[in-house]
């Protein structure tokens, strides 16, 4: 998993409530499970004209005019502007990976389902809960502007905006040293291998007969 510091990125306003697992990535790209790969799919049935199968090169693929992602301003975003509850629905962990392969890296919402916001950390996404009249803020700033950046400093755990204006964002000690050090599940194990070895190595002097 690759390590999260700081990041001035481009916001990208997905104006829209309850934004369930299905719609980040529809339920036929669930068969793959390669966890890359996901990224041209995002969204697939609001950004396409035409239904979308695992495989396909979406480089010819019809582009929905009226999906706001597809316009020319939001396609090196990287910070993504959010309403309540997004990521509601099932617990497909394929959709923070569509997220992240898309390029995002962050998530401003003001709530998020719970699964998917655990799924967002083991994935490498910074999910960040912002108050309502802020997100408010946000919303109508971005829109206005052909290029909206925010900086997003995890050590400092702040967000600065465009004005110079800066807030805080809560996130537990342990979830953020696992992004600052790009450390997933399998990444906090293999800390301990040197323990794993040595228990493994008694257990073997010890208990010889189980591996006879």
């Amino acid at each position: 998993m690759k390590s999260f510091q700081q990041l001035k990125g481009l916001v990208f306003p997905l104006d829209r409530a309850n934004v369930d697992t299905d719609a980040i990535i529809p339920k036929q790209f669930l068969k793959s499970i390669k966890r890359s790969g996901f990224g041209p799919y995002l969204f697939d049935e609001w950004r396409y004209l035409d239904h979308g199968e695992p495989g396909m090169d979406c480089r010819g693929r019809p582009l929905n005019p009226e999906f706001l992602l597809n316009q020319p301003r939001y396609r090196a975003a990287q910070i993504l502007l959010a309403r309540h509850n997004f990521g509601c629905g099932s617990s497909r962990e394929h959709a923070p990976w569509a997220i992240e392969g898309f390029g995002f890296q962050v998530i401003l919402a003001p709530s998020f389902a719970d699964i998917f916001f655990n799924n967002c950390y083991k994935n490498g996404l910074l999910p960040i809960v912002v108050g309502e009249d802020l997100i408010e803020r946000l919303f109508r700033e971005s829109l206005a502007s052909d290029a909206y950046f925010l900086d997003v400093n995890l050590e400092q755990q702040t967000v600065t905006l465009p004005s110079g204006e800066a807030f805080g964002f809560d996130i537990t000690p342990h979830r953020k040293h696992c992004l600052l050090n790009g450390l997933d599940e399998i990444g906090l194990t293999l800390l301990q291998a040197d323990g794993i070895r040595a228990f493994e190595a008694r257990h073997r002097r010890n208990q010889p007969w189980l591996f006879a």
